[in-house]
């Protein structure tokens, strides 16, 4: 079960940390620019009951697309598991939309929110149904994630760059 729960984790990570970093530029022609690199940082899963786990993430972006289109590499570890994650992000007009999947799980979803100067806010379906916020700056991400309907459910992570 925490397997599957640390999956949805580092899936929600992930969607998260991408949005958040696109939205540091979103008045920019183009908002993903600022995202292109190495993250890494550290954080906790927070497990239905109480349990936590920490956790140790590698963000990796690149543009696609002329800079409105965002490729993302994403991975997390934990003492009791280990994810991989691609996916890619798209910006329009303060909008952000995109999808994942997760290689280790074989799992896969969605994102969708708004970003505005500092803070991205998105829903989150397919294998984990939840929020997230994320607070960025140009070297800097926090990322909150709150899930429903699954054993995990939240997730805090910190990120800088590389």
């Amino acid at each position: 079960m925490q397997k599957h729960c640390f999956k949805a984790t580092v899936l929600v990570v992930i969607s998260a940390i991408s949005a958040a970093l696109l939205q540091t530029s979103a008045g920019a022609a183009s908002p993903f620019r600022t995202l292109h690199g190495s993250w890494s940082g550290s954080g906790n899963v927070q497990f239905e009951g109480g349990q936590t786990e920490r956790l140790r993430c590698t963000a990796h972006y690149r543009d696609m697309g002329g800079g409105e289109a965002l490729g993302l590499a994403i991975r997390c570890a934990s003492a009791s598991n280990r994810i991989e994650i691609r996916g890619r992000l798209n910006y329009n007009d303060g909008r952000v939309t995109g999808t994942w999947e997760e290689r280790t799980f074989n799992a896969s979803g969605t994102a969708a929110g708004r970003a505005s100067d500092s803070r991205i806010s998105l829903r989150l379906a397919g294998t984990v149904s939840g929020s997230m916020n994320v607070t960025v700056s140009r070297s800097s991400q926090s990322v909150a994630i709150n899930t429903q309907g699954t054993a995990l459910r939240a997730v805090r992570i910190g990120l800088r760059r590389r």
